[in-house]
């Protein structure tokens, strides 16, 4: 059996030497950059490297001190927070409005997937909001509670802990909008609109029915890949809180997440032992929240 299996598989290399080719500088750029860096990432985190000094080998060393670790305790928590608040919340946001703006007229359609794609690739995105929350009485925010007399002082708004990390959440939400995004529309653009005819013919009656019956049984595809950037995106959302509040120089670490413990490790300190270590941690929760994800979909 396994011979014939070996066989099977040598004539259809043979029959589709042609595709194999095209494929192979894709396959050779994602082992040699995606493959083989999480391999030795893995491989690093059983050791101690400092970047100037061969590693040496540690066993279990990292993991233990890193579950001893309260600042990674932190972080994790940070982590968690963004990812199950911004996950699901972005991706039913997304879906929802780009279903609104797929019935609006073809050019105001463009318009505003412009508007809502636009802020995922601004550069100016953190400017913005920053200058919105600054914590003086010149920042948007503070002038206007001023103005109205609600606060008799500014508010330090990306300093202060009670306040960092919901604007932290709120900006997350706003640029993980962007990819996600535009594969709805997408799914949307690509369903047949015979199939909606067929529908109507078949006794549905709404726009609601319409959705659940015909638009999301032919989108699972688009679905799927906007769930898994999603994933991705909430898990690794470091740069936000990084940009806006210090990420892990913030004020009782109350905006750090394991992505900017990683880069404190790694990029500041060159422990690269332990921040692979931390790496490996956050690659397990980001493929078993995928798996999750997979199963609640039925995929």
């Amino acid at each position: 059996m396994k011979i014939k299996r070996e066989h099977s598989l040598g004539r259809r290399i043979r029959k589709s030497t042609a595709s194999y080719v095209m494929v192979l500088p894709f396959m050779a750029c994602f082992v040699i950059f995606t493959v083989l860096p999480v391999l030795a990432a893995i491989a690093l985190s059983f050791t101690n490297f400092n970047m100037l000094e061969a590693p040496t080998f540690a066993f279990i060393d990292n993991y233990t001190r890193l579950f001893q670790d309260d600042i990674f305790l932190i972080a994790f928590k940070n982590t968690m927070i963004l990812a199950f608040l911004c996950g699901p919340l972005s991706y039913i946001f997304s879906f929802l409005m780009a279903w609104v703006i797929n019935e609006m007229p073809k050019k105001l359609r463009v318009f505003m997937t412009i508007v809502f794609y636009a802020p995922s690739v601004s550069a100016n995105v953190y400017f913005i909001w920053t200058y919105l929350f600054s914590g003086d009485s010149y920042g948007i925010v503070n002038a206007a509670l001023l103005q109205l007399g609600i606060i008799r002082e500014p508010v330090l708004w990306l300093t202060d802990p009670n306040y960092n990390m919901a604007i932290v959440i709120v900006v997350q939400l706003w640029l993980s909008l962007g990819i996600s995004f535009l594969s709805f529309i997408a799914g949307f653009q690509g369903v047949d609109a015979s199939q909606y005819e067929a529908g109507a013919i078949d006794g549905i009656k709404n726009r609601f029915q319409e959705l659940w019956y015909i638009t999301i049984p032919n989108m699972k595809s688009m679905m799927l890949f906007g769930a898994v950037m999603q994933i991705a995106s909430s898990f690794s959302c470091g740069q936000v809180s990084q940009d806006l509040t210090g990420g892990y120089q913030s004020v009782n670490y109350s905006t750090m997440t394991m992505l900017n413990y990683i880069t404190d490790y790694g990029s500041v300190r060159y422990e690269m032992g332990y921040a692979c270590c931390i790496g490996v941690v956050l690659f397990i929760l980001i493929v078993l929240s995928k798996k999750l994800i997979f199963r609640l979909l039925k995929w």
